[in-house]
């Protein structure tokens, strides 16, 4: 009888001591936010929570709420292998989010610190979603990843749930061969930011013909003048709905980013992997008095839309012959090749090489040619064959750039899934899940037999 008595004791205090942890994990559980790290631009201006009412499967979701506008982020430090490709996927669920910019590329997203890696970004009122970002990891064997409400350059207000995270490693592709998409967008009835003053132009059935034509003097110079060690493919898109948004800073003055782009060229990209983006637009018509101030560039690149690299190609305001084949201009394609390395210059140095930047080409006793422009130094850069006389070595882009393509969701289809973020993991959410799914046995039985009793009444 003291066995039985004491054994019903035992199992009184192991509920009761249950039945507290719970009770403190409830009252404490929005600090448990599982092993994440959070941050945000605006300290204290944003709430961080585990969500148990908002829920896309079992596991509770994790929630940021920005009632004033902030850019906020909960992240963990995975450990990659360099070079090597990797997929991260989750739910998403939004309520009124709103970005202080229109257009924006901020709102709830995937995102890897101080990067622009970033996957699509949700705002508004909408339901469960799948979001996914894909990336390299180069010369990290680190990286911050995260999910935020907010953006690198804008700010959000709103609440967004997180949840059911997937972390893949897929098999990096060693092709050599770039696709790549450019949109020529023929028409530009945009507002100057700044100025209030409207620029309505539309490009000229030559224009649109001489662009075409230079992108395949494009794809044929990226195959000669690296010696064979990439080739480019491409489809090029000539779009009639216009350019209707512009972005502005100090250094480039008026350019297009992928926010201002965003609704023109995703349906195309949702379609099929591209591993670089020509945007070409006119900005201006000297003959109609039209000009939408520019800081000096025909091409503007080192951009990255969507984890892809990205350029700006403007179309002269003038007659310029830039882009046109001549006797006394041979190299029209010049432009385009320049934007694209310089995107090749950016993942070399994220590969963690040090490699000349492609405007020494006068250190290196390279000149402008009145004819062929800087084709010779572009030769050099790409072939690795531009002699440093202070180390007495050879520089240029790595061979190793030329399969550094962005990654995409073809590197995944023999992945293998790595931990991420297991549930639970700590101690009380352990107990509180135990005792909520006891709990709901509980009611889905008394519930059953309520039902029952009904139906016989």
């Amino acid at each position: 009888m003291k066995k039985i008595m004491k054994t019903i004791l035992t199992v009184i205090l192991i509920l009761l001591i249950i039945y507290l942890f719970s009770f403190i994990f409830k009252m404490y559980q929005k600090d448990f936010l599982n092993g994440f790290s959070k941050a945000e631009l605006g300290l204290n201006l944003s709430t961080f929570s585990r969500d148990k009412d908002v829920r896309y499967s079992n596991a509770d979701s994790y929630k940021i709420e920005s009632p004033t506008w902030n850019d906020a982020i909960f992240y963990k430090t995975i450990k990659v292998e360099k070079n090597s490709v990797y997929r991260l996927s989750c739910m998403v669920k939004t309520k009124d989010v709103v970005t202080g910019r229109t257009p924006s590329d901020s709102g709830a997203q995937i995102s890897i610190m101080d990067t622009l890696e970033k996957s699509r970004s949700v705002t508004g009122t909408s339901d469960w979603q799948e979001i996914e970002l894909c990336f390299n990891s180069y010369d990290r064997e680190e990286i911050n990843i995260g999910f935020r409400l907010g953006g690198n350059i804008d700010n959000c207000t709103g609440t967004a749930w997180f949840s059911d995270f997937k972390l893949e490693k897929g098999i990096k592709s060693d092709s050599t061969t770039w696709n790549v998409a450019c949109f020529i967008i023929k028409n530009t009835d945009v507002t100057i930011p700044n100025t209030g003053q409207n620029v309505n132009v539309s490009m000229t059935i030559n224009e649109v013909a001489t662009m075409e034509q230079d992108m395949e003097r494009y794809k044929n110079a990226c195959a000669t003048l690296s010696g064979g060690k990439m080739d480019v493919t491409y489809d090029i898109f000539e779009i009639d709905q216009p350019l209707i948004s512009i972005s502005n800073d100090d250094q480039n003055g008026n350019f297009v980013s992928g926010s201002d782009v965003s609704n023109i060229i995703d349906p195309y990209l949702d379609k099929k992997e591209y591993d670089h983006i020509f945007i070409v637009i006119k900005l201006g018509d000297l003959q109609k008095n039209m000009d939408i101030p520019v800081n000096n560039w025909l091409g503007l690149g080192s951009m990255v839309y969507r984890g892809i690299g990205f350029s700006d190609i403007r179309v002269p305001s003038d007659s310029d012959q830039v882009y046109v084949y001549t006797n006394n201009h041979t190299f029209p394609e010049e432009v385009m090749l320049h934007e694209f390395l310089h995107d090749l210059e950016r993942l070399s140095k994220d590969l963690g090489y040090d490699i000349p930047a492609l405007h020494a080409s006068g250190q290196y006793g390279y000149e402008n040619q009145a004819t062929t422009g800087l084709e010779a130094w572009y030769e050099a850069y790409m072939r690795k064959t531009i002699l440093d006389k202070t180390t007495n070595t050879y520089v240029g882009l790595p061979s190793e750039v030329y399969t550094a393509r962005p990654a995409h969701d073809s590197d995944f289809k023999y992945s293998v899934e790595l931990e991420f973020n297991s549930e639970p993991k700590n101690i009380f959410e352990e107990i509180y899940k135990i005792v909520q799914q006891a709990k709901d046995t509980f009611e889905s039985v008394y519930l059953e037999r309520s039902d029952n009793t009904n139906e016989i009444t």
